[in-house]
């Protein structure tokens, strides 16, 4: 059984505690208490949330923890906490946030000199504050040694998957994203972005074309493809993409093949020619080329940073 405290803060958002859930997961799971999960505060009793409810918690304590997380918050943290957590290699083997419960991590010092993410919003703030610290804004978690970083409040889900997948295997892991109903899981490496979201079309013609050309990225998917499936014309269709999502069909679509194949290369084993087959680039050349007009690094570069930010060993790539 391992020992988790988590540290609630006053306002903290309901969200932030979905991390949880995947530890009572893993419970459920096992038919046994693989997590034993206490909440913590700096005074302890009720603490009350942004949504207006409370939680119960203990008083903090410098009792062992396998692992203590700080979660994040909308309103201020108290000294007591920051001096808490100070302290708290003394006792804990490891020690993670979530979203912004990074800056308590940074105003006790333990981020110093290390490789962090929070939540992109609140990255730059980060970096000015605590320049000692080599904040990477567009990280899902970051590992660096015994302290763990997180993003934004659902990325705390991809943090604790991959400690049960640390400490109990990647069965389980897998098992409990699926009870979640989530990917398996995003790497620490990953964007806090996506393509989808960020094209953002305003009909649902063109939210179909973008839908089917993800699930169907080996396609050639040029614009006669693709106006086919929205009903329209190929002028009508490269007008009406653009109007809508600021970027030309083959940009998008570009954008699209980059995310998934950068993914591919974050959380899989698969050689950089098999990447790029089953992402639509068709060959490993015009996959680095678009990789090195998109990220500024070919692919694998990305990998390696992907595996130096959950702790892995590096490995030359086929």
């Amino acid at each position: 059984m391992l020992s988790v405290g988590f540290i609630l803060h006053p306002a903290f958002s309901p969200m932030g505690l979905a991390a949880l859930t995947a530890f009572d997961i893993a419970n459920t799971h096992a038919g046994a208490v693989l997590y034993d999960v206490k909440l913590l505060s700096a005074r302890g009793g009720p603490v009350r949330g942004s949504m207006g409810f409370s939680i119960e918690t203990e008083t903090l304590s410098d009792r062992y923890f396998d692992l203590l997380i700080i979660g994040g918050s909308m309103g201020e943290t108290g000294d007591e906490v920051v001096e808490f957590v100070r302290d708290a290699p003394r006792f804990c083997r490891r020690i993670a946030s979530i979203c912004t419960g990074a800056f308590v991590l940074a105003a006790a010092g333990l981020l110093d000199g290390r490789r962090a993410t929070t939540h992109w919003a609140y990255a730059r703030e980060m970096e000015q504050k605590y320049p000692k610290i080599k904040v990477e804004e567009d990280r899902i978690f970051i590992k660096d040694g015994p302290v763990w970083t997180s993003a934004g409040m659902t990325a705390g889900i991809d943090l604790a998957l991959a400690f049960i997948e640390e400490d109990f295997g990647s069965d389980i892991a897998r098992t409990v994203a699926r009870k979640l109903v989530v990917y398996h899981r995003r790497t620490g490496g990953q964007t806090q972005f996506s393509t989808l979201l960020e094209l953002e079309p305003k009909s649902d013609r063109i939210q179909k074309v973008l839908t089917y050309a993800r699930r169907n990225l080996t396609n050639r998917l040029d614009v006669d493809e693709l106006a086919g499936i929205a009903s329209l014309s190929p002028r009508q269709f490269s007008r009406a993409f653009r109007t809508e999502t600021g970027q030309s069909p083959a940009r998008a679509i570009e954008n699209l093949r980059l995310e998934v194949a950068r993914g591919m290369m974050e959380d899989t084993n698969h050689s950089i020619d098999s990447v790029a087959l089953q992402t639509g680039f068709a060959d490993r050349d015009r996959m680095r080329r678009a990789f090195l007009r998109a990220y500024g690094q070919p692919p694998q570069t990305i990998r390696r940073a992907t595996r130096a930010a959950m702790g892995e060993p590096d490995h030359i790539d086929a």
